[in-house]
């Protein structure tokens, strides 16, 4: 790809997901972050000061994303923006490389892809005009959890009594970090389209045969349900107001989703995936749950049954944090302990898998037509919702459609 077996990347973004990244590439061979975009520059700073703390040399801190995107440095970017800005970074990648002004030869992004399917075929249409390698950011599907239970699913379960045939996956917690994620205009909808992309795809991915192609597993029917349960409660829409001046009740976003997807499989046989997420769990933290049902075996990974607890008993009062588990509620009590998210959450794994194939200058495992089709899956779970009934798949029907919770006039 025009450089020596090692890959120098530049994060456009500095918000949370970035920071769980710079941590996880501690741990990745063959590449260093060299620079960091952000619209705030102290953000950014922080960043970059956060990434020399964990022995790298200190990246390049960029505001102004032309001159970011021109640094003759980079050779791939990891797109780490708000929903509503990935299309605009891809353009501006993709332009730059176009007219050479640009050395960038391959992108990763953070998921989703794009709110809507115009802003994914749009995305699509740009990175392979430019000819860049693309890469999707869906850390479920690298969990060493997940990738070691498809191992038994399919080297066992499935060799010796057949092919499964149900998965589960959900991730549920208290809600996002920052302002823009509650908000559907920005966002491009609530929890499905925040979370759902997650457990869609990792649900997929456990029902994939390893030994055929992707295309092997058909979407042939969507059923979607959403629903507004905890945050259009006056108190909690109050909080919201408070905390990150968002006024909730004006244009709320769905909090709970459900979307269940058939499928055939390369034998004519139907299977089932099930996708559930919410943003009103309480717990200790973020929940990752995930099942898969064969003919004569069975598999659960909970990440919120770890190897580590700790007790903090009620005569001590520490404040507030996230110290033992992400998106944590509680500071007392039995509490698990994730020693390191990063690798749990299956960022390490990904990033090392994103910058192995961008060396070797193929395209990931997961990449950007996978993103497309989670996007696809969203947007019929949606309409779903919206009609009240399961629908056919069938991508011509969402090619203009914008989820009823994103539209500015609904």
């Amino acid at each position: 790809m025009g450089y020596d077996k090692f890959l120098k990347i530049g994060f456009l973004g500095s918000g949370f997901v970035a920071k769980f990244h710079a941590k996880a590439f501690k741990m990745v061979r063959n590449a260093e972050i060299a620079a960091i975009y952000s619209r705030s520059l102290e953000s950014a700073k922080s960043l970059a000061t956060y990434v020399e703390s964990l022995g790298f040399k200190r990246p390049k801190v960029y505001t102004d994303i032309g001159e970011f995107v021109s640094d003759k440095d980079l050779d791939a970017v990891w797109i780490m923006l708000p929903n509503n800005l990935h299309l605009e970074a891809t353009k501006i990648i993709a332009e730059e490389v176009v007219q050479g002004k640009s050395n960038i030869k391959a992108v990763a992004i953070e998921k989703p892809l794009a709110r809507n399917m115009r802003e994914a075929n749009e995305m699509i249409r740009l990175v392979e005009k430019a000819g860049l390698l693309h890469g999707y950011l869906e850390n479920q599907v690298f969990m060493p959890s997940v990738a070691k239970g498809k191992e038994v699913v399919w080297n066992i379960g499935s060799k010796y009594s057949g092919r499964p045939y149900l998965s589960r996956a959900a991730e549920e917690h208290s809600g996002p970090h920052n302002s823009w994620f509650w908000i559907p205009s920005i966002s491009g909808g609530g929890v499905l389209i925040d979370m759902a992309c997650h457990s869609i795809e990792a649900s997929r991915h456990l029902l994939l045969d390893p030994s055929k192609p992707k295309t092997s597993l058909k979407p042939v029917e969507v059923y979607g349900e959403i629903a507004f349960l905890k945050w259009v409660k006056q108190p909690y829409a109050e909080d919201l107001k408070k905390r990150f001046n968002v006024d909730f009740l004006k244009e709320p976003a769905e909090d709970y989703a459900l979307t269940v997807v058939k499928y055939r499989d390369e034998d004519g046989n139907i299977v089932v995936t099930e996708a559930r997420t919410s943003w009103s769990f309480i717990g200790a933290g973020l929940r990752l749950t995930f099942e898969v049902l064969g003919p004569e075996y069975s598999l659960s990974i909970n990440t919120l049954q770890p190897e580590l607890f700790t007790f903090i008993s009620r005569n001590i009062k520490i404040p507030a944090s996230e110290e033992f588990v992400e998106k944590q509620n509680a500071e007392q009590g039995l509490m698990p302990v994730l020693p390191d998210e990063a690798f749990t959450y299956g960022y390490q794994a990904e990033d090392a898998h994103m910058v192995e194939s961008f060396l070797a200058g193929k395209l990931p495992y997961e990449n950007w037509y996978d993103g497309k089709l989670v996007v696809e899956l969203m947007m019929h779970a949606y309409l779903s919702a919206e009609k009240g009934s399961r629908i056919k798949y069938d991508p011509s029907s969402v090619e203009d459609y914008i989820p009823f919770v994103a539209r500015k006039s609904k």
